[in-house]
């Protein structure tokens, strides 16, 4: 099917960025291919586009009419004060400006989506949330990592690896989620990862348990390690890797021999039909 056949996203089917509207919208975890058609839609539209630190240029690309403000912040490196975000979001808005608000992955996930957007219905702003697909779900997907499966586990826990001081969540039951949750993904937890590994082990879990680590997940620069609970720390500084970085700790993190899909792709062969041992096809589970 070209181009020409498909429905135009003018069509009166699509909603209208409007003058004086903040649209809060999730970019996915880094693949331009990964947006949704009403973030291109949005894209489009927009007159000032106010973008995160993991937002690609590929998809910025999609908005040449829009000026585009960068506004990413990053730990441990000068960065634009919350505060100050929302309100410029504030003042563009009442500018009479088209403002679409870019966010990594999804705006609601870890990504002060939900500070923003009071923000905004407090100062009287209009606003629409435009969901985006989380790296905890999307960027574990492209290394291979289901963070569901039934043959694992039936829940699964998103925590972040940091609170708003920069440190471990003081509020945080360590002890309870490795106890109670069988899959565990940890967003922005390099900076503390040695301090998060000894929570969880003294909270029970195996010093042997699988842990996969996906940085610059879905991009070209992606790469993924598999570890374990208690070498992940020594692991990740032997293979040099940096943030942004999603880890999951758990069972699922086994599927990767058989689920590698990218590195299939690439040539290489299936490690293991059958990770976790069940001895009988997928299709009887």
């Amino acid at each position: 099917m070209t181009d020409s056949m498909l429905p135009p996203l003018t069509s009166k089917n699509w909603p209208a960025l409007e003058p004086g509207w903040v649209w809060l919208c999730g970019a996915g975890p880094g693949d331009p291919g990964l947006l949704t058609l009403h973030a291109l839609n949005a894209l489009r539209q927009a007159d000032v586009v106010i973008y995160d630190a993991l937002v690609q240029e590929a998809i910025l690309e999609w908005a040449p009419q829009a000026e585009h403000i960068y506004a990413g912040k990053r730990g441990g490196k000068p960065s634009a004060k919350q505060r100050d975000i929302s309100l410029r979001l504030v003042d563009l808005a009442r500018a009479g400006k088209r403002v679409l608000r870019l966010k990594g992955g999804d705006p609601f996930v870890f990504g002060r989506g939900g500070e923003e957007a009071q923000t905004l219905v407090q100062h009287g702003i209009p606003i629409r949330i435009i969901p985006g697909i989380s790296a905890g779900i999307g960027g574990l997907a492209y290394a291979g990592i289901p963070v569901t499966h039934r043959d694992v586990n039936q829940s699964v826990t998103f925590v972040t690896g940091h609170d708003q001081s920069g440190n471990t969540p003081s509020s945080l039951n360590w002890r309870a989620i490795a106890q109670g949750s069988q899959v565990i993904v940890i967003y922005m937890g390099m900076k503390h990862i040695a301090r998060i590994a000894a929570e969880l082990m003294e909270g029970g879990r195996s010093a042997h348990e699988p842990v996969g680590i996906v940085t610059t997940a879905t991009t070209d620069a992606q790469q993924v390690l598999e570890t374990t609970l208690s070498t992940m720390e020594a692991d990740i500084a032997a293979a040099g890797l940096e943030p942004p970085a999603i880890i999951c700790i758990g069972e699922a993190v086994r599927m990767r021999q058989v689920l590698d899909w990218q590195g299939q792709i690439a040539g290489e062969p299936v490690r293991d039909m059958d990770p976790l041992g069940r001895g009988r096809p997928a299709e009887s589970a």
